[in-house]
């Protein structure tokens, strides 16, 4: 996983690829480097660690250009040191090459290679990419046929760019199962893994397609299959604005994003809920209705936070619109012989849209015949191409490696479903138009608890040195106890494991003493009473209790050591403001502890390999 970033044109290179780096940091940030082409050949400077140790060394060396292409890289074969760091070469430094994704056949290519008489200097498998290119270019004199040639031999996942000092007016770039767009200039072109590398240079793009391949000038671009079939592609517009991807005066992504969640909440809502009628309207699913209210069943398959979303859907679904619903880990789901019938209706949740596995549960819930739908963030993604039909979370750029507001967006727009299918399917008006008053009201107070901090502050200075955490929930508050302990785990390298409460006394117990602290979500739903007993059991073992409570609960500070209050609202849409003290206590945690709250390390924001 990595950024990528190339530019060609009259400006000078360097700028634009360093300021691309740093816009695609959250997506790999063990090394980056870059290559450029100039009358010396190609030239590449690369680094361990962060882009600001690039940085560094380019402002030392004082190059410029009027090409290159530059990467951030997250370790997938070798150690992040220096010579594994992207670009990388063939044996006469003629072409450069970087590399999003995993080539699965590397050792039979490297193997082949060798007894060809190629020399490999680094432990990853793109080397053998650009040692690939080179044996092909003795075949054919042009470079972009023999990129599409070599790619032909490839077994796995890329998203690739590649330069020649032999032809130092193009970029080629091609993609398979890892995002390349394109952005249009006037005599001046870019490329990059994230349209987020682009937004103030240029508003227009092109999203390559799996098995796509073209060759980027300053004047523009043409495309072709990796099999030399031409194609043409149709320029799209970027629709965020420079400012969503900016810290906008907060310490970090992390908490910028958590203080987002009343307006990503109002976004994920805007102009889908019918005060009236009581109901949803989802325009990316109004040619599929039909098709949802006759399926058999919904399979709904995710990873990390979207999994912790979709487990919440799976309760909504099934006590309100009273269909059952299967929840899978998307890297399972794509590995073993699930039974997927025709009549089956198959969500995939993921924030960017390109999570490997997701896009191979996508694959083959497809091959199965089942109708595939995107509940996704990124517009243009591959899974919102790919799908059948979809939503948009409409949660914006989401840079925190740790995924806060878009979680929050998915449980808005599973609540939408849920809510148009339950009114399909017998909920009375009334009842509906109580939903929607309780949805529309989710932002107002989620901007009350992220006013009252002071206590969160307090709770994390009292345990940021603990080693383990336990989270306990029952019913819609399970799933965010999964998602509270992965926020720790994330950001703080805590050891913290989520639990269903009642699960606790069958193993987990053992672990509970006066040095545990146990964050339990205590909110009055209909699993209360069982909680607090739940809450006496951990007491009895000297626990530590941290305890999320609703603001009208008189009982609850009995039994807590402390606890963290928030409003009310209906069972199903609690999760949305349980998580929310979290998130920040999480990453208070996280801050006191000196830890990269924003890039955490051996993490990647957007995870396109298995």
């Amino acid at each position: 996983m990595c950024g990528i970033v190339g530019y060609i044109g009259f400006k000078d290179a360097i700028p634009i690829l360093m300021e691309g780096l740093k816009r695609l940091e959250y997506r790999g940030y063990d090394s980056a480097g870059i290559a450029t082409i100039s009358d010396n050949g190609v030239q590449i400077y690369k680094k361990a660690g962060k882009v600001a140790e690039l940085s560094k060394y380019i402002e030392a060396n004082g190059i410029s250009s009027q090409m290159g292409i530059g990467h951030t890289r997250w370790a997938t074969h070798g150690e992040p040191n220096d010579v594994n760091a992207h670009p990388h070469t063939d044996c006469t430094e003629t072409i450069s090459v970087i590399h999003n994704g995993i080539i699965e056949n590397f050792s039979t290519l490297k193997k082949k290679l060798e007894q060809n008489g190629h020399i490999f200097k680094t432990e990853t498998d793109t080397e053998s990419l650009a040692h690939l290119i080179e044996e092909m270019l003795k075949h054919t004199p042009d470079l972009f046929t023999a990129v599409r040639l070599a790619l032909n031999e490839v077994e796995g996942t890329y998203g690739i760019a590649v330069i020649s000092k032999n032809e130092p007016d193009k970029i080629i770039t091609a993609r398979k199962g890892s995002p390349i767009v394109i952005g249009i200039g006037e005599n001046e072109n870019f490329i990059a893994s994230d349209a987020a590398a682009l937004i103030s240079h240029t508003r227009q793009v092109v999203y390559l397609e799996d098995g796509e391949i073209a060759c980027i000038t300053k004047d523009g671009f043409y495309t072709k299959t990796i099999f030399d079939e031409e194609i043409k592609k149709q320029v799209e517009e970027i629709t965020f604005d420079l400012e969503q991807i900016e810290k906008g005066g907060f310490d970090h992504f992390m908490l910028k994003e958590i203080n987002e969640q009343p307006e990503t909440l109002r976004n994920a809502l805007r102009g889908r809920v019918l005060t009236d009628e009581g109901t949803s309207k989802l325009g990316g699913l109004s040619e599929v209705t039909d098709v949802l209210m006759n399926a058999r069943r919904f399979i709904i398959t995710a990873c990390g936070t979207s999994w912790h979303a979709a487990l919440v859907g799976k309760y909504m679904l099934e006590q309100y619109a009273k269909i059952p619903v299967d929840v899978e880990y998307a890297s399972e789901f794509r590995y073993r012989d699930p039974v997927i019938y025709k009549d089956d209706v198959v969500f995939l949740i993921s924030q960017s849209g390109e999570t490997a596995d997701t896009l191979a549960a996508l694959k083959k819930a497809k091959s199965a015949g089942a109708h595939v739908l995107g509940l996704v963030n990124v517009v243009g993604s591959t899974i919102a191409r790919e799908s059948d039909a979809g939503i948009y979370i409409h949660a914006g750029p989401e840079i925190g490696v740790a995924s806060t507001k878009a979680f929050t967006s998915q449980l808005a727009v599973l609540s939408l479903i849920t809510l148009m299918m339950a009114r399909k399917r017998g909920m009375s008006q009334a009842d509906g138009r109580q939903v929607v008053r309780e949805l529309l009201k989710l932002p107002e107070k989620v901007n009350k608890i992220l006013k009252d901090i002071n206590q969160i502050q307090q709770i994390a200075d009292t345990f940021y040195s603990h080693g383990n955490f336990l989270y306990l929930g029952r019913g819609y508050n399970f799933p965010v106890a999964l998602e509270g302990a992965l926020k720790l785990k994330e950001i703080s390298y805590i050891h913290a494991e989520g639990y269903p409460a009642a699960e606790m006394k069958h193993g987990p117990i053992a672990l509970i003493d006066n040095e545990m602290p146990v964050v339990v979500i205590a909110t009055k739903d209909s699993t209360y009473e069982k909680i607090l007993s739940n809450i006496q059991e951990v007491r009895a073992r000297r626990g530590r209790i941290i305890a999320i409570a609703n603001e009208d609960d008189d009982h609850i500070h009995k039994l807590a050591e402390h606890v963290i209050r928030i409003p009310h609202t209906l069972d199903f849409l609690m999760p949305i403001l349980s998580i929310i003290p979290l998130q920040l206590l999480s990453y208070y945690i996280a801050v006191k502890r000196g830890c990269d709250v924003d890039q955490p390390r051996n993490l990647a924001k957007s995870v396109t390999v298995e």
